[in-house]
């Protein structure tokens, strides 16, 4: 029999792409969300790109906006494609920040773009926020997956950093900054629910 977190795995790894209000392009692991995000981007399934983080740490592979700059116009993007939310120096406020966005803006369905290792963290992470905030909101997932598991880059191979991951979750569990795989599994089935209710 799978268990909670096997089966959460899963289920985030196969997500429901649906048409949502927002792309949700979390700073980090260099530049390498940003070619997965143009792709969900002009392929419309979101009519703009949210880009999360203000750190600036290039050994740690956090790349403020500014440094993505340069990079746009290979994915044909333009500044205007996006909304830039630069206040958050990690995970835990990059959902605080974009919850407080979609509020703003009315937005009711994110796609959220992190790499493969660490999109479990940042949904759990970002899913915990949400419940704290009682803003009903869909977070589809999305990750950037076709990216070298064993490439080495300054902050280390994403294989490597799974296991971190992993570590960070239990921890982050524990002091009640992440949702637990349960909560996630069931928020799984309201959000299918809710997207095929539509």
């Amino acid at each position: 029999m799978l268990s909670a977190k096997e089966k959460f795995i899963v289920l985030t790894d196969n997500d429901m792409l649906v048409k949502a209000d927002a792309i949700i392009l979390l700073e980090g692991d260099g530049f390498s969300r940003l070619a997965h995000c143009a792709k969900l981007f002009h392929n419309k399934l979101a009519p703009v790109i949210c880009f999360s983080g203000g750190a600036e740490n290039k050994p740690y592979g956090s790349f403020n906006f500014e440094m993505y700059e340069d990079k746009l116009i290979d994915f044909n993007l333009n500044k205007t494609d996006f909304i830039i939310e630069n206040k958050s120096q990690h995970t835990q406020e990059q959902a605080i920040e974009v919850i407080k966005l979609s509020r703003e803006r009315n937005w009711k369905k994110i796609i959220l773009v992190a790499s493969h290792f660490h999109q479990y963290r940042a949904y759990l992470t970002f899913l915990k926020i949400i419940e704290d905030s009682g803003y009903e909101l869909v977070i589809i997932n999305s990750s950037a997956s076709d990216l070298p598991w064993f490439e080495t880059q300054p902050w280390g191979q994403r294989f490597q950093l799974l296991n971190s991951e992993f570590e960070k979750i239990e921890k982050y569990m524990e002091l009640g900054h992440c949702a637990t795989y349960e909560e996630a599994i069931d928020y799984q089935v309201w959000k299918e629910e809710w997207i095929l209710a539509k």
